[in-house]
């Protein structure tokens, strides 16, 4: 059974800066198979995609809201997803969580099937 922990969230002015990390544990298989992504939920909103990484870190995704700002990467020797956020708004208030991805479009949670419990970045104005 994987485990993934999220950690690196907190309260920030607009305009600053956050990375977020992910930690996986528990997996019989190598890290660098996974393929991961980065979701957010706002209170009473959907869960949204906001950026994907294949296993060895060399293709990524991003939603067109966070590109330019986010930058995902991984380090597999550490079995760790990072989340590095700039220049960020108020609108990226949320919880944010990592996850595996299963199969189908990385853009859907419903291709991951291990999440993790979410960190809460919020960004004040």
């Amino acid at each position: 059974q994987v485990q993934l922990e999220e950690s690196g969230g907190g309260l920030v002015q607009a305009g600053g800066s956050l990375r977020l990390s992910c930690a996986a544990s528990g997996s019989a298989r190598p890290f660098s198979t996974y393929y991961m992504g980065w979701f957010r939920q706002a209170p009473g909103k959907d869960r949204d995609f906001v950026a994907h990484i294949n296993g060895i870190g060399d293709s990524t995704y991003y939603a067109d809201s966070v590109k330019g700002r986010f930058t995902i990467s991984r380090d597999n020797a550490k079995k760790t997803v990072y989340l590095q956020m700039n220049t960020l708004k108020p609108e990226d208030t949320a919880v944010y969580l990592c996850a595996i991805r299963l199969r189908g479009p990385y853009y859907l949670p419903g291709s991951y099937n291990y999440w993790g419990q979410g960190t809460q970045v919020t960004v004040s104005s």
